[in-house]
């Protein structure tokens, strides 16, 4: 499908304004690029609140990424089990540190700041275990620049409102990257999270309760608005807690 680019950046420029209003988001503060990159390896197969306990774990346990690359991955392992996964993820975090030391002699990431986003991408990617949406992440949360990671609530939502037509969250990743307003990566990154989780949710979505009904295109929305017109807007920390936003 190619996407007509004029017609989805106006459509997910009103998209942003709506979820960014609904759930009051305001852009924070970069945190270290390293950390977001370990947060999000932390985070993959397993919810935002156990992944952010595995991190504040990780981060109690090694102080500093000198103290992490030396550990064995065993010790590791320990410190992040209840995220889930913990030996693949203690096994990836340790040989990423260990890499990153020997490329760059330290653990700094500041210099993708200078690089373009396909370079940056190309960089991170290049790290096992590390995918196009961990490395987007990155970039974003880590300095701020314009990249709108998908993940599997995103890739969900773009197809459901007709904005693409895609198998895949790195297809989307793809396929609706110029169509992304300037200035609004951040609002709906998070903000497109948040509304699947409470809103767009893949069983049962809450068309009824929808405030961009009229403008998504998904076929089922008029049954889906029927069956879920009497409810409410779900809310709770597990639905709107963003790991990426408490590192």
């Amino acid at each position: 499908m190619k996407v007509d680019e004029a017609k989805s950046m106006s459509k997910l420029r009103k998209i942003a304004e709506v979820v960014t209003k609904l759930f009051k988001i305001e852009k924070r503060n970069q945190a270290n690029p390293l950390d977001i990159l370990i947060a999000t390896i932390l985070s993959q197969n397993t919810n935002d609140l156990n992944s952010h306990r595995a991190f504040k774990n990780l981060k109690e346990r090694f102080p500093d990424f000198e103290s992490l690359a030396d550990a064995s991955s065993r010790e590791i392992e320990k410190a992040i089990k209840i995220g889930g996964l913990a030996r693949q993820k203690a096994k990836r975090i340790k040989e990423l540190l260990i890499k990153l030391r020997e490329i760059n002699s330290d653990f700094d990431l500041s210099f993708l700041k200078g690089l373009s986003v396909e370079e940056g991408i190309k960089f991170l990617t290049s790290f096992k275990g590390v995918g196009l949406k961990t490395a987007g992440c990155v970039l974003l949360f880590g300095f701020g620049k314009e990249v709108f990671p998908v993940d599997t609530h995103i890739h969900r939502i773009l197809n459901r409102i007709g904005i693409v037509k895609t198998k895949t969250p790195d297809e989307t990743f793809h396929a609706v990257r110029k169509s992304i307003p300037s200035g609004f990566s951040y609002q709906l990154h998070t903000g497109l999270i948040k509304f699947g989780r409470a809103i767009c949710r893949a069983r049962d979505p809450l068309c009824g309760v929808c405030p961009i009904y009229k403008i998504c295109e998904f076929e089922m929305k008029d049954f889906y608005k029927e069956k879920t017109k009497n409810l409410k807007i779900a809310k709770g920390s597990d639905l709107e807690f963003i790991l990426l936003e408490e590192v």
